[in-house]
């Protein structure tokens, strides 16, 4: 099995508001898929380090439990390297950057038309879903359309403090997009949803329950 994480190469939302990869959100579900045996190349649009969201700086508990991970981020290749691959699965961890570079990124949403079509799993958490909403289907129906789906909530932006920095609402876009968009009774709550071959989560406490998911729709423990 050979899954693909797309990660964003976004150092910034705005000029005075930096970001990029929210770590846990890589972090547990690439040691789940590496653990139950999943080959996970991990890619995005430029290649080599994977910037991550300062917020989410590990602390030294966390450099030793995800150092596989965080040093798998240190040598990303490039999104057009793999354009022509086929991949059992396609995950694609948030962290704001997504909302900057992925979300209008034409080689991934070539990418996630051609797993699509085949009804390979495509998975995303938290703003991970962002890299979706302009993405097609094979059709040219928007990817969400009439598909039960989550992300990072309204709510959760107000509550971070962004919610008039982002360049868009994710919930919002993504019901805009057809999505029937749902998530937990209360904001920062793990909520996943599933619709069939497509995954999502809605936060960073959602990161766990999203990899549990991701390996099981592949059939592997």
């Amino acid at each position: 099995m050979r899954a693909l994480f797309v990660a964003t190469s976004a150092t910034h939302l705005a000029p005075d508001h930096p970001t990029g990869l929210w770590l846990e959100e890589f972090s547990v579900p690439y040691l789940a898929a590496v653990d139950a045996g999943i080959e996970v190349t991990v890619a995005s649009p430029r290649g080599g380090a994977v910037p991550l969201d300062p917020k989410t700086e590990p602390n030294d508990t966390q450099r030793h439990t995800w150092a596989a991970a965080l040093q798998a981020l240190q040598h990303s290749v490039t999104l057009a390297s793999v354009q022509g691959e086929t991949f059992d699965a396609l995950f694609i961890p948030g962290g704001h950057g997504p909302m900057v570079d992925l979300a209008t990124d034409d080689t991934l949403h070539a990418l996630v038309a051609r797993h699509d079509a085949a009804g390979r799993v495509i998975a995303a958490v938290c703003h991970g879903p962002a890299a979706l909403v302009h993405a097609l289907r094979a059709d040219g129906h928007p990817f969400f359309s009439g598909r039960s789906a989550t992300g990072f909530t309204n709510a959760e932006e107000f509550l971070a403090g962004l919610k008039d920095v982002v360049p868009f609402l994710l919930e919002d876009e993504m019901k805009a997009s057809g999505a029937d968009f749902h998530s937990a009774l209360l904001p920062m709550l793990s909520h996943v949803e599933q619709d069939g071959h497509v995954i999502t989560g809605q936060n960073p406490q959602s990161s766990e329950a999203v990899a549990k998911a991701l390996v099981a729709a592949l059939g592997v423990r």
